[in-house]
């Protein structure tokens, strides 16, 4: 599993759980409930790639968002592997 601290949102970190470039399963600590299981839902099963191109760029507040953090968490995670 990998842990990523947000910065610049209500939600304090991201849990990700991959199976090579898919993601099986997204957890939020802290943020609004209610968006970020919606958000986490939605993208499970989905690849990366396609996660991190429709997500990286919203905005919520301090130009980013719980979306956004997302796609900068995958990011990380792909750089790193």
């Amino acid at each position: 599993m990998y842990r990523y601290t947000t910065h610049g949102t209500c939600s304090r970190q991201i849990e990700i759980e991959m199976d090579g470039d898919i993601v099986r399963h997204v957890r939020f600590i802290g943020g609004c409930t209610g968006n970020t299981q919606g958000l986490s839902r939605l993208v499970e099963g989905m690849r990366a790639e396609e996660v991190i191109r429709r997500l990286k760029g919203i905005q919520c507040r301090a130009g980013t968002s719980c979306p956004d953090q997302l796609a900068r968490a995958l990011e990380r995670m792909r750089a790193n592997a």
